[in-house]
């Protein structure tokens, strides 16, 4: 009975520690009612903001680059979807959408359509990109992707000439699975990778970076707590209780009787 009641204990302490772990897997919270952007940039520095979990729409022409840009926190992995609505009358087109880091780099998709080419006869052509987790910390030669803003560019590409200037309609939503303690690394950045972080202070050039007015909802690396740290504590717990498990399994009953008194 002894034994019992303590897998029980161990059970439940596993139960409890479940608890966080499921809820770092969940999606981030849809923010559908906040105002979603209508346009779309031309460039990175003029990419529109969007939040996590918030369609924005944007009208362009065949041949342009759209942009936007988004803040992803530590354990994050950005999931970033594309649907492109297609004029009446095209001739087949191949569509893209790439995503950078805050230091302009291109970042892989983990899995997704990133390219898709659309029939003559397509009325809409959608895309998927899955990002590696976001890390708190790399090595400078690495291009892993770090804490900060992240750009999304939408294109065509092998577009016929007599397409080009057609107009289309985009819409790009973002949102985010949090892996939690199984992506944690020990380490973490000094600042974000956001527009701005490396402008010197009081510089008033026109062309000086803007910090970007968009970060998570709990600030910056706010993944610091992770279940990574429960499941620490319950490995010693278990450890513990299984010390004392076998300490009790190997002592015996006590001194035999027939032993002699020493």
């Amino acid at each position: 009975m002894r034994m019992v009641r303590v897998l029980s204990a161990a059970l439940l302490t596993l139960g409890l520690a479940a608890a966080p772990a499921a809820a770092d897997a969940s999606p981030s919270p849809s923010q559908d009612g906040a105002s979603a952007p209508t346009q779309a940039g031309t460039s990175f520095r003029t990419a529109a903001e969007i939040e996590q979990g918030q369609p924005a729409t944007a009208s362009g022409s065949t041949g342009d680059y759209l942009y936007w840009s988004f803040p992803a926190d530590t354990g994050q992995r950005p999931t970033v979807k594309a649907t492109v609505k297609l004029p009446e009358s095209h001739a087949s087109q191949t569509w893209q959408i790439d995503v950078y880091d805050g230091l302009r780099r291109r970042q892989a998709c983990q899995y997704g359509a990133q390219t898709r080419t659309a029939a003559a006869d397509a009325s809409s052509v959608q895309l998927a990109c899955v990002l590696r987790t976001v890390r708190a910390w790399s090595e400078p030669w690495a291009n892993d992707p770090l804490t900060g803003t992240y750009y999304v560019r939408l294109t065509a590409t092998g577009v016929a000439t007599a397409d080009l200037g057609l107009p289309v309609g985009s819409e790009v939503r973002v949102d985010s699975r949090d892996i939690g303690g199984s992506a944690a690394v020990d380490g973490s950045l000094a600042e974000p990778l956001v527009p701005g972080v490396a402008t010197k202070p009081g510089e008033e050039r026109e062309d000086a970076a803007v910090p970007a007015g968009l970060e998570p909802e709990d600030g910056w690396a706010s993944g610091w707590w992770s279940d990574r740290w429960v499941w620490t504590a319950v490995g010693g717990i278990l450890a513990a209780l299984a010390g004392v498990g076998g300490y009790a399994l190997t002592r015996g009953s006590g001194r035999p009787s027939r032993a002699p008194a020493a």
